[in-house]
């Protein structure tokens, strides 16, 4: 649909959207009938499938019973009965939950969390964060302030506060030129040297993307990264938040993508697959240590917004969790996300225009270089993450497009992180699909040639 055909304000000025009208599984149709296989749920958000009749019907029972009570008079079942489903599909040490309308939302609330939790314990010095380059958090100014993605923070800048990034945990692109494992994880001790050059009186929190997603195409840390993580933190007396907008709620074969480093972070933040994109939904699993902050010192958390604990909303939340586990979704992730691995690293191995297959589960990233032997990218004039987008959407394959990976400016790349109810049958369409967009891209950039 054309811009002078709709008075939506679009994220593309550009570009003519299709209008997609239904979804049914890992599939979505146009209204011109085309389907596409939804490759990237969406954005990372559709772990259950579109179409799920008993999410819709959840829905509908709550709003008819009442839609939103007045959050200052009264507490609501749904919001109850959610809080402790999820408390139940996570690592015992989690205590409480604070639900939000989206992921942006829930980190600036992670944030003043964490401020507030060294308010209660005397340590009111504690407020700035740090981050990590190439790294996204959300839209809102504190969540662009936190984010790492240069290209996406240039107009706003001037209105952004004050945060310290270290750099990536990338060994495709180490900062410091060195090969795992004799780097001596640099990377990880960067949040040390940050945290005592900027004083530790004065850091509150680290915030991290357990995987990176929009901003860096499933960069995924090795196993000493967070662990080492942790000790900084602990030794610094810095709260650890843990970005699991993307990578949490089963999608890459754990509850929480952290429990694979068999470590845990003081507040984790989850949103998209906690709904499956049927309503917006986010939630902040709270450590037992930083909720006793609060209760040892009876001091009320200073925030809250209109729809925290929506009843409809959370009402849509138990449904899902209750979804994924009756269908042992979760459970599948694992063979799902050996097959769709497997695939990638052979187009790693064999086309020129792919640096680096890295992920888990089913989130995957794609780095697209220039020059193989190099890694040199591409002029970011030209776009390459947008061709693979469009050529893609042309077959049948919807993928998310990634710019910045190599500096927050340059570095293409494509994330590929599909519904958890995936079949193999559309895993191999996926991959094959994928396969002749790269070889076509190529091709007409003069890679390999």
């Amino acid at each position: 649909m054309k811009l002078d055909e709709h008075f939506l304000f679009a994220r593309d000025l550009e570009t003519d959207y299709p209008i997609a009208i239904r979804g049914k599984g890992s599939w979505v149709w146009d209204e011109e009938g085309k389907k596409y296989l939804d490759a990237c749920a969406g954005a990372n958000v559709t772990g259950i499938g579109h179409g799920v009749d008993e999410i819709a019907e959840a829905m509908a029972a709550q709003a008819k019973e009442i839609a939103y009570p007045p959050p200052q008079h009264f507490l609501n079942r749904p919001s109850i009965e959610f809080c402790k489903k999820l408390i139940s599909m996570v690592p015992p040490d989690y205590t409480r939950v604070m639900l939000c309308s989206g992921g942006s939302e829930a980190i600036e609330n992670a944030l003043k969390i964490a401020r507030q939790y060294f308010v209660c314990t005397g340590k009111d010095s504690k407020y700035r964060s740090i981050s990590r380059w190439q790294s996204f958090h959300g839209n809102t100014l504190a969540a662009d302030a936190i984010s790492g993605k240069t290209n996406r923070r240039t107009v706003q800048t001037p209105m952004l506060m004050p945060v310290s990034h270290i750099v990536p945990a990338d060994c495709y692109r180490c900062a410091f030129g060195l090969n795992y494992p004799q780097c001596g994880f640099l990377c990880a001790k960067d949040l040390e040297r940050t945290i005592v050059q900027e004083g530790a009186d004065y850091i509150s929190s680290f915030v991290s993307e357990t995987i990176v997603g929009a901003a860096a195409a499933a960069v995924t840390p090795v196993r000493e990264y967070y662990p080492l993580i942790r000790e900084i933190c602990t030794r610094h007396d810095v709260l650890w938040i843990a970005d699991e907008i993307m990578a949490g709620v089963g999608r890459t074969g754990t509850f929480l993508a952290i429990e694979q480093w068999k470590v845990l972070p003081d507040i984790v933040v989850l949103a998209k697959g906690l709904s499956s994109g049927y309503v917006p939904l986010s939630a902040i699993l709270i450590h037992d240590r930083v909720f006793k902050a609060f209760r040892n010192s009876n001091a009320p958390y200073v925030g809250g917004h209109t729809y925290n604990a929506h009843p409809v909303t959370a009402g849509v939340g138990l449904a899902v969790l209750n979804y994924l586990e009756k269908n042992r979704l979760v459970e599948g992730v694992a063979g799902k996300g050996e097959v769709l691995g497997r695939g990638l690293k052979k187009m790693e191995a064999q086309l020129p225009i792919v640096g680096n297959a890295r992920g888990r589960g089913l989130m995957w990233g794609l780095e697209l270089v220039k020059n193989k032997k190099t890694k040199e990218g591409f002029d970011p004039r030209q776009k390459i993450w947008l061709q693979v987008m469009r050529r893609a959407q042309d077959k049948g394959l919807i993928v998310y497009p990634v710019n910045g990976c190599i500096d927050g400016e340059r570095g293409d790349g494509v994330l590929i992180c599909p519904p958890l109810v995936i079949s193999d049958e559309e895993l191999h369409f996926l991959l094959r699909t994928l396969e002749e967009t790269l070889k076509e891209v190529a091709a007409a950039a003069g890679v390999g040639q």
